[in-house]
This record gives structure tokens, C-alpha cells and sequence, in this order.
């Protein structure tokens, strides 16, 4: 009988809750009002013959290494960040390597690095999901050849100083650093030109969130040229469809679209935190296009809030499983006028459920 090989079977589910997703959704950090105009545009240019031939990458990487402000051969293109720590597992862990995360992140992170054998060691964020330096540091060690940090981070919309990521990249000279910026767009600080400097320092970034192409799923991997040249060697040379490709340089020129996207998102930010505040909801101030609340002190608090708030046809992500999350949702930021039903169905729910009055403020 065939078998998988043994570590596959105890590899973690990623459940995404996508099923039923009618109504406003505020629960997956996608962008909520769609790409720019110019993107459904050259996508309706696509023909047939476009279609037909292999997608080719390099002139796009071009593309994006120029908006980027660094070398070509120090990029590319990926499905999506997803991929891009598929890659970096495939090229710098063999079983039984160690490799690390903070705690409460991203749950793939977790999956591929299981997936490729890694023992994985989790350091819990420290007071407030404030980034865990020290602990960290504590951990480096040439066992470990694999670090993956969001920055911000998800599910808490925290961040971690940009000295303290160098100092980790540094440190674990014998692991590959992963620096995740998948919400860069809403907090505005990169590594990005560290890359070239460091060895073992790699930075990600995404088109699906601010720029709305979750759909078509390209993201970027960035890291020093000698190391990219190794990541290539395990990467389809076909990764990247040719929909995607057309249609990243249309999103790249579109930059009034997206700065004002996210000056609404940002916006929505403060408004609801100020509500949260008000209605002494505790929360963790974020630097993405999400906010993190404690609605309750049980998981069933938690999910009682999100049904409600289904009811009203918004849709928010219960993260009472993560761990430090017990009682809490995340709830993506829009436009202004999604931000005005968001808070409408906010205010009616919490005068039907009033979970929060007893939980702990952070």
C-alpha cells in the first residue's frame, strides 16, 4: 500500500474558512474593493496565443526589481509569498534540521517547514505580541538553518525594529532569514536594501493584499545574489501564469490607485481603533490593513461574535485557536464606506453581545 513519507502525516491542516464567504470580507487581509482598473484591462487583452505559450518571467522581474530599487538577479517572482517559503525550505533544510518562528504568525510557515522534515521551535511573542529579540537570540544556534518572521506580523498587526532584525540575521549566520512583508504597503519600512549586504537575509513580498491580485497569486522573493542563483535551481521555470505576468507592470504603474487604497485603509485604522477604544474593546495597535481585538475571554465568545456579525453580512476571522489569541478576531480595514458599515454592524453587535467588558486589556 502506498504511503506518504512519515512526516507528512503529522504536518498541520491549514483550514482556510472559504466556503459561504457571502457579504463584506473583512476576514482574509484581501483587498476589498479589487485591483486597479488597468489590471481588468489588460487582462481583457490576453488572447489566445498568450495563452498558448509558456509564461516567461524574466522581463517582469526586470519590472519589479526596477520599482524595487535593486539588482534583477537579487529577485524573483514567485505564486505568492507561499511559494516563496516552499523555496526556501526546498533549498536550505534537510530532516531533522531546526528552524524557527514567533508565535502566534502565519500558519504556513509552520506547515512548510514541517512538510520539509524541520524540527520546528516556536518562541512565544513576548508581553503585548511584542517581538521576542532576546528569546529569540537565545535560540540561534548552528542547528538552526531556517527563521521566518512576519513583519508586520499576522494575526497581531505587530512589529519588529529594524535593528533587531539585522542583529537575528547576523547572529544565525548559518540560517536563512526570512523577512515577511507581506503588509509593507501599510507600515512602509523594508529590508529590502539590506539584501544585498547579507548573505542569509531574505525578504518577501506579496501583490495580494494591497494591491488586490490574491487571485492571480504573485508574490516576491528578495535575497543576496549568490544565494537566489541556489533558490532558482529548485524553482519552476514556469511558476509564475502569464495572467499574473501581464498583469504586474499595469499594477506597479497604477500607484495613485494603490496609495489611495490604503490611505482609506489606514484611515479605517484609526477609526476603529477609536471605536474599540471607546467601547473598551481591547486591542493591539496594528501597522497592517487588519486590527486584532479581544472580543471575550473564551473561544466561544469569540465565535459568538463572528456570527453576529455574519448576520449583519460582515465577515471577520475568529483567531481565538492561535496561541495568546483565546477571545479574539481579526477584522480587515477598507474603504470608508465599507469602515461605515463595519462600525454600524460593530456598534449592533456589541449592544447584543457585550463579551468584552471583562477581558484582559493588553
Amino acid at each position: 500500500m502506498l504511503s506518504p513519507r512519515a512526516v507528512v502525516k503529522s504536518v498541520p491542516r491549514y483550514h482556510p474558512p472559504l466556503a459561504d464567504r457571502d457579504g463584506l470580507r473583512l476576514d482574509f487581509n484581501e483587498n476589498t474593493v479589487g485591483c486597479s482598473p488597468r489590471v481588468l484591462a489588460q487582462l481583457q487583452k490576453l488572447t489566445a496565443d498568450d495563452l498558448t505559450r509558456y509564461p516567461e518571467r524574466e522581463a517582469i522581474e526586470a519590472r519589479v526589481a526596477e520599482f524595487l530599487e535593486i539588482d534583477c538577479a537579487q529577485l524573483l517572482l514567485t505564486n505568492g509569498v507561499d511559494e516563496a517559503i516552499h523555496l526556501l525550505c526546498q533549498t536550505y533544510l534537510d530532516p531533522g534540521d531546526e528552524a524557527l518562528i514567533v508565535v502566534p504568525t502565519y500558519s504556513m510557515y509552520r506547515i512548510y517547514l514541517s512538510a520539509a522534515g524541520a524540527n520546528v521551535i516556536s518562541v512565544a511573542a513576548a508581553e503585548n505580541f511584542d517581538f521576542p529579540v532576546s528569546a529569540v537570540l537565545n535560540h540561534v544556534s548552528p542547528r538552526i538553518r531556517l527563521i521566518a518572521i512576519a513583519n508586520p506580523n499576522n494575526p497581531s498587526g505587530t512589529v519588529a525594529r529594524r535593528e533587531d532584525l539585522l542583529q537575528i540575521a547576523k547572529s544565525a549566520s548559518d540560517a536563512a532569514v526570512l523577512i515577511d512583508e507581506a503588509y509593507f504597503e501599510f507600515h512602509k519600512e523594508t529590508l529590502l536594501d539590506q539584501c544585498h549586504k547579507s548573505g542569509n537575509l531574505f525578504v518577501a513580498r506579496t501583490f495580494s493584499k494591497a494591491y488586490g491580485l490574491a487571485g492571480l497569486r504573485v508574490g516576491a522573493l528578495a535575497g543576496h545574489n549568490d544565494q537566489m542563483r541556489l533558490i532558482r535551481r529548485v524553482c519552476s521555470p514556469y511558476n509564475v501564469n502569464a495572467a499574473a505576468l501581464a498583469c504586474v507592470p499595469e499594477a506597479l504603474a497604477d500607484a495613485e490607485y494603490v496609495r489611495e487604497y490604503v490611505n482609506e485603509v489606514l484611515e479605517g485604522r484609526t477609526r476603529l481603533e477609536q471605536v474599540l477604544a471607546e467601547c473598551g474593546i481591547p486591542f493591539w495597535p496594528s501597522q497592517a490593513n487588519f486590527i486584532l481585538a479581544r472580543i471575550g475571554s473564551t473561544d466561544q465568545d469569540s465565535s459568538a461574535f463572528v456570527e453576529e456579525m455574519r448576520k449583519r453580512g460582515i465577515l471577520v476571522r475568529d483567531r481565538s485557536s492561535d496561541p495568546g489569541c483565546l477571545g479574539c478576531v481579526r477584522i480587515t480595514l477598507g474603504s470608508r464606506e465599507q469602515t461605515d458599515r463595519l462600525l454600524l454592524a460593530l456598534g449592533e453587535v456589541l449592544q447584543h453581545l457585550p463579551l468584552a467588558q471583562g477581558a484582559a486589556r493588553p
